[in-house]
């Protein structure tokens, strides 16, 4: 009957040691920085207007050879397989 008793116990300090790491998760979460959502969206939009695109040419217009980072790089290796 000794064993069912220790038995119970340990599993009740199991028990809560997981609620007292949740609790403690919890807590942590609710410290955490929060931003609101219209400022948030406000900055998304901010930076989608003033950082331009160059995946999207239909709305920044077309890109110059010089200025495309996607585009053919002309300069560079001069490397030739033998």
């Amino acid at each position: 009957m000794s064993t069912r008793a220790g038995g119970r116990q340990a599993m009740s300090e199991l028990k809560l040691r997981r609620v007292i790491e949740h609790n403690q998760r919890l807590r942590e979460d609710l410290a955490r920085p929060r931003v609101r959502v219209s400022e948030a969206s406000a900055s998304l939009i901010r930076y989608c207007k003033t950082t331009k695109d160059h995946l999207v040419p239909s709305v920044w217009g077309p890109v110059g050879k010089a200025e495309d980072p996607y585009g053919a790089q002309t300069k560079g290796c001069t490397c030739s397989v033998q």
